[in-house]
């Protein structure tokens, strides 16, 4: 469910890019929920199905309910669901195998109770990192990593544009770290947090986007929350950027442990296009992207100081944070583009439908 009334995080950004790559390639439609239905062939190419959410279970935007789902898979080959415990994925894949089509889902990190049923349902995981396929659990035989990407026509370094200070992208959850981050900002760098919070969060999370401007305030860091950006101003973000922080944490502020941290981060793959380094915690498939020392630095989850450190390092030293951002560029090319995603995908359905 996307926009204002929904979330709009990597979960959400995801199949919509997947989406525009795979249409590229063969025909596909993207079925989401939204305030109105209504339906469309996209500027991309795929066929957008956006249906009526008339209430959310639990009231939660992960799981809209509404009429049409069924009806709008009925002539699909493949049945591609995304967060897999979401009330929507259940539905999704109990018609289609019903209907004897062939179901795949890529989970983004929504919690939930993991059933034998459900996976009994799934012929394919396509997971976006080889954490999160050992995270599901789901037989090696069925799994398949296909990871994620950027665009890189639209995530591109500029040499025209001045590169400086810190950037944060991403929502503003407590595991998402930014209070460390602010914490570890090096004096006299800018940090530009672009992000909204939450619409689920239960006290005391649900402060956690005020807490965080008080610890701006207090620490006296030039910190500016910018919101959420637009998809036309977040290339130019990142790529006038110094650096990229993602400083993702085990255990948040509120002391609650935190049992799925980032099974990918797509900021950090727009970013590495961008030519921009990144600083980022070692957890979960982070490490799968970052190359330590080579494309930015990793550092052990809520290590204010190390943190710091490695900030530091990249933002006095114009010509590592050059080197970086060139290798960074020329991985994310080589392995992390939403066309190599979606090549992967395909050669899945394609093995699912032989």
């Amino acid at each position: 469910m996307f926009g204002e009334e929904g979330l709009f995080g990597g979960g959400e950004r995801y199949p919509l890019e997947l989406a525009r790559a795979v249409a590229r390639q063969v025909p596909c439609r993207l079925v989401t929920y939204g305030a109105r239905a209504h339906r469309q062939q996209h500027p991309d190419g795929f066929e957008l199905v956006v249906l009526r959410a008339r209430r959310r279970a639990g009231g939660h935007p992960a799981h809209p309910m509404g009429a049409g789902l069924v009806r709008a898979l009925g002539d699909a080959d493949i049945v591609h669901a995304h967060q897999l415990h979401s009330r929507v994925t259940t539905l999704a894949l109990h018609a289609a195998a019903l209907r004897r089509q062939r179901r795949a889902v890529t989970d983004h990190g929504l919690t939930g109770a993991a059933t034998t049923r459900r996976h009994r349902r799934v012929d394919r995981f396509l997971t976006v990192s080889r954490y999160s396929a050992d995270v599901l659990g789901a037989a090696p035989e069925c799994t398949r990593v296909i990871y994620g990407g950027a665009d890189t026509a639209r995530f591109f370094p500029d040499r025209r544009d001045r590169r400086a200070g810190v950037a944060f992208v991403g929502r503003l959850t407590p595991h998402k770290g930014v209070d460390r981050l602010i914490r570890a900002l090096p004096p006299g760098a800018e940090l530009t947090v672009a992000g909204s919070g939450g619409h689920d969060a239960a006290p005391p999370e649900s402060a956690y986007v005020d807490d965080l401007a008080d610890l701006a305030a207090t620490t006296g860091g030039s910190v500016t929350f910018a919101g959420r950006v637009s998809e036309d101003h977040l290339p130019l973000l990142l790529r006038r950027s110094a650096v990229l922080a993602l400083p993702s944490v085990e255990t948040t502020c509120y002391g609650r442990p935190v049992a799925i941290s980032e099974l990918l981060g797509l900021a950090v793959i727009e970013a590495m296009a961008s030519g921009t380094p990144v600083v980022a915690s070692r957890v979960g498939g982070v490490a799968e992207v970052v190359a330590d020392g080579e494309t930015g630095f990793l550092v052990p989850p809520g290590d204010v100081a190390a943190l710091g450190d490695r900030l530091s390092t990249l933002l006095s030293d114009h010509r590592m944070r050059e080197a970086m951002g060139r290798r960074a560029r020329e991985l994310v090319c080589d392995r992390f583009t939403w066309d190599a995603c979606a090549r992967r995908c395909i050669e899945s359905y394609e093995a699912l439908l032989a």
